[in-house]
């Protein structure tokens, strides 16, 4: 799973990170613990995001997630995503399945929000059920990755593609250098001025003259179907 804190709250001097990194802790642990449905990612979400409501301390943000489950009995993918981070099913060097981004307008995508009591009502907050959910059949080989939109929003498809055909073998240190070398190409193009990224294609789109990549976090997991044996 990923998360990204939404950077608005530092103007109220909290850390975005803390409630994106205790979300997704929460849901490490549940998961580890056996407290989950494979076929239920929102389920993963919804009682990660509620143990966080039920804090004594009240740990305060806002973040979009997006959890990927593989039930191995089944060979089939279950994805829950909310907002706009997401994933890619590559298959031959082509995507086969991905994730809907969930925006309320421009650049303003679903949350999960945690505010103080004098904020209710004016910050953004969707339900975890609100998450779009799909199922896919997975195969041997393909490959999938997760990341939130730092990626997305700096990578057209074409250029993640390229990067993943470098992809020799499902080795660790493989997988590990392809993740890393796509995440430093979108830090790179984040911070080109002249570039024509997809969020700049999508910022036109919606009528305002923008150029240039978009500086933002990434982070970018990269898992590959495969079988082993004992």
């Amino acid at each position: 799973g990923v998360a990204d804190g939404v950077g608005g709250w530092r103007d109220y001097g909290v850390d975005p990170s803390q409630f994106s990194g205790t979300l997704m802790r929460t849901c490490e642990r549940l998961v580890k613990e056996g407290r989950f449905v494979p076929s239920n990612p929102v389920g993963i979400l919804t009682a990660g995001y509620c143990e966080l409501l039920q804090n004594k301390v009240p740990l305060l943000g806002s973040s979009t997630a997006c959890i990927v489950v593989l039930d191995r009995t089944s060979h089939r993918l279950h994805t829950a995503n909310l907002g706009d981070s997401g994933f890619l099913v590559v298959r031959g060097g082509e995507v086969v399945h991905r994730s809907d981004e969930q925006q309320h307008y421009f650049n303003t995508p679903f949350q999960l929000s945690i505010a103080p009591p004098e904020a209710e009502g004016v910050v953004l907050s969707d339900s975890p059920d609100a998450a779009d959910s799909t199922s896919f059949d997975v195969q041997l080989g393909d490959i999938i990755l997760t990341a939130t939109d730092g990626l997305f929003d700096n990578m057209p498809d074409y250029m993640i593609l390229q990067e993943l055909k470098k992809l020799k073998n499902s080795n660790y240190e493989s997988i590990q250098q392809t993740a890393r070398s796509i995440a430093e190409q979108a830090h790179e193009l984040a911070y080109d001025p002249t570039y024509m990224s997809p969020f700049a294609q999508f910022a036109c789109d919606n009528g305002l003259n923008v150029r240039g990549g978009k500086p933002d976090d990434i982070t970018v997991l990269l898992s590959i179907v495969a079988e082993y044996t004992d």
